[in-house]
């Protein structure tokens, strides 16, 4: 084998692209509206409530997810105080565990497959869904990491038929599920029911003697995992009522399944963006090319695994009505991997123009970062003008860098050149994210007004983009327009906040107007609102 540090190399390669990424996004742009800001509220709001058991959002249980990422933006809060850094590491910092955790995974299918440990992480991060994902605090980066962990458990006990892997089988979906509920069965069930199918050389009836004892360990670690998931939600169900009950443990499992209340998609729509989730690597010609020796290897085992943990998912989630994209983003180190090993024993001798698509993708991108100012008002809109588009020559750049250093293993150059793209993309646009997305100036306005006494109510549906933004103390409470006369008779001393697309010379002038992406956030007194019902509405 090779050395300590030749082994950790891939790792602290794809580190070293991870950090990259990381402080550019940090850089360049706030938390985003609505997820990202959601999702520091109710970690906000929890730490307000000093309540660590059920989450909540503007007042009310926030069923829609487990608490482990707002246990873990509590906890940094704890040690470093509150700030607006730490919440943007969590997730992230997942994403980097799963980088090294496909390598132990590439390790454990593949122990003398050299290139494939080493290219594994690199095709992940150099994957444009993969690498646009890596700063962002979403739950699906936890999930993949959790899937990992249980995998890596599942063939611990295939290679020992000890326990310990069934601990770690179901520590992995314990934690899962406290990361995104019972998801964590769609990506870790069927490889383990279908191990007949991948325990190519017959492993488990050696160690065991028939298959009773193996399905016996998948049951206990599914059990285990089950007992994590619900030391914490049997106890939040019991105090958070009955509403917030049956949310968590039939809306938002039987809900999706059946007929999704958001994101509904049909049935080929992951079929339909694959291959751009997959870029640069699905415009290369060797991408294709190891595909043809897929036949040939069919019979690895680590093929076999990746196949079985990518398919049934793939599937599963294509039946759902509700889809999003970011819902395989467990799959794609299976899909890394099962690549990593093609190439590794497609045939060499690639043609030098095999890497111009990738490369043309790449400097195609810088260019229209370069030419986007110029295209304002005309073929773009005009907030384009605001771009820093000199950015767009470092993506030019490393575009060209590999193109020129063949010495270097392209899959490696690729994933710096995309790692360039996303960070210089970011800073490119830093001007508009600030200018679109911030929140920091709506919520230091409302939480002027807050310590004013002013009680803050929001007309309409409310995700709580302005709560962590300004600190605010206490929720705010949503109206409906059918209630807005009686709720304008029933507050004094309070301010209702609402949305326009434009202000009128002969209406009240609102007591603050702000910019909220493409509308305006404009605060109206309760007074206002008896003179004129219908301030609120949008138009």
């Amino acid at each position: 084998m090779y050395g300590s540090k030749a082994r950790n190399l891939p790792g602290y390669f794809t580190a070293l692209l991870w950090l990259v990424v990381m402080a550019a996004a940090l850089y360049a742009r706030p938390h985003l509206p609505v997820d990202e800001t959601r999702y520091l509220a109710v970690a906000w709001e929890m730490w307000l409530r000093d309540d660590f058991l059920v989450p909540y959002l503007n007042g009310e249980p926030y069923s829609h997810k487990p608490p482990l990422l707002f246990w873990l933006m509590q906890a940094g809060w704890w040690v470093f105080g509150v700030n607006d850094w730490w919440p943007r590491f969590v997730a992230p910092l997942f994403g980097l565990g799963t980088l090294f955790l496909t390598i132990q995974m590439a390790r454990s299918l593949w122990p003398h497959k050299v290139d494939t440990h080493d290219q594994a992480p690199a095709i992940l991060f150099g994957s444009l869904f993969w690498v646009v994902f890596a700063s962002l605090t979403m739950f699906d980066m936890m999930l993949t990491f959790c899937t990992l962990i249980a995998l890596l458990g599942l063939l611990t006990a295939w290679r020992s038929g000890g326990v310990a892997g069934w601990l770690i089988f179901g520590f992995g979906i314990g934690l899962g599920a406290l990361a995104k509920g019972p998801a964590i069965l769609v990506h870790t069930l069927p490889v383990a029911l279908f191990a007949p199918y991948w325990d190519v050389d017959g492993r488990i009836k050696t160690l065991d003697g028939n298959w009773r004892r193996w399905y016996l360990g998948v049951f206990c670690g599914v059990l285990l995992g089950a007992a994590i998931g619900l030391a914490w939600a049997i106890p939040a169900a019991i105090f958070g009522g009955d509403e917030y009950r049956d949310a968590i443990f039939i809306k938002q499992t039987a809900g999706r399944m059946v007929k999704s209340f958001a994101h509904q998609q049909p049935w080929y729509f992951f079929l339909a963006i694959i291959g751009p989730l997959l870029l640069p690597w699905t415009i290369w010609p060797r991408f294709w090319r190891s595909l043809g020796s897929l036949v040939g290897e069919h019979g690895n085992l680590g093929v076999r695994f990746c196949l079985v943990w990518l398919l049934p998912a793939f599937l599963v989630f294509s039946l759902i009505s509700g889809k999003q994209p970011h819902y395989l983003l467990p799959e794609f180190p299976a899909l890394a991997l099962l690549f990593a090993y093609l190439f590794s024993v497609s045939a060499k001798g690639e043609k030098p123009w095999g890497i111009f698509a990738p490369v043309g993708f790449i400097v195609l991108v810088g260019i229209f970062v370069i030419a986007a100012p110029s295209l304002a008002g005309n073929k773009l809109p005009q907030w384009v003008a605001e771009i820093n588009n000199w950015w767009g020559l470092a993506i030019i750049l490393s575009g060209l860098v590999v193109l020129f250093l063949k010495q270097i293993d392209r899959v490696m150059t690729l994933a710096i050149a995309m790692t360039v793209l996303l960070a210089a993309g970011q800073l490119a646009f830093e001007p508009r994210f600030n200018s679109f997305y911030s929140m920091r100036p709506n919520g230091e306005a409302l939480a002027k007004l807050e310590n004013q006494g002013f009680t803050l109510f929001h007309f309409e549906k409310y995700h709580g983009q302005y709560q962590f933004a300004g600190h605010l103390k206490k929720p705010i409470r949503v109206v409906k327009g059918r209630d807005i006369e009686a709720w304008a008779e029933a507050n004094p001393n309070s301010k209702i906040i609402a949305y326009r697309y434009k202000l009128y010379e002969d209406e009240p002038k609102p007591e603050l107007v702000l910019s909220f992406r493409k509308l305006l956030m404009v605060v109206w007194d309760r007074q206002q609102i008896l003179d004129n019902p219908k301030l609120p509405f949008k138009r």
